[in-house]
């Protein structure tokens, strides 16, 4: 199998990252002028924790920068040494599905104990398969 298609959840999840990013910032920036807080009054992150109300973009942009590190860096390691496979490129398209699902709860309705389930499921699946991807390299050596 090419490795190729394995780049294609990665496009994915970038494109889900800028969709939240734009979010982040229609949000931040209508709250600002609604408000009329003044940019400097969010030089750090505690302050704009404190000065804003609307914060779950923000928190949401912040997710896809944590596990989906190691989700693109699975996906790298697979093309390079040649090791995707219709079941990696699945788990691959499942974990964008499930990351793309706890952005959607995060973003509207938030409800806590759903969002963790898509959360849990996709930070679970990575850790499969990176696990599986270790034992193939183990066996490949």
């Amino acid at each position: 199998m090419s490795s190729l298609p394995i780049f294609l959840p990665c496009v994915a999840l970038v494109a889900l990252t800028i969709i939240v990013w734009i979010r982040l910032y229609v949000d931040r920036i209508g709250e600002m002028r609604a408000r009329r807080i003044k940019p400097q009054a969010l030089s750090t992150s505690r302050e704009a924790a404190q000065a804003l109300q609307n914060l779950k973009a923000a928190d949401n942009f912040r997710n896809l920068f944590e596990v989906p590190v190691l989700f693109y860096v699975l996906c790298v390691s697979l093309a390079v040494t040649q090791s995707v496979t219709p079941l990696t490129l699945w788990g691959a398209w499942i974990y964008v599905a499930l990351r793309t699902a706890h952005s959607f709860i995060h973003l509207t309705y938030n409800r806590v104990m759903h969002r963790f389930v898509a959360y849990a499921l996709s930070t679970i699946l990575v850790f499969a398969m990176w696990v599986g991807f270790g034992i193939r390299l183990f066996s490949m050596s």
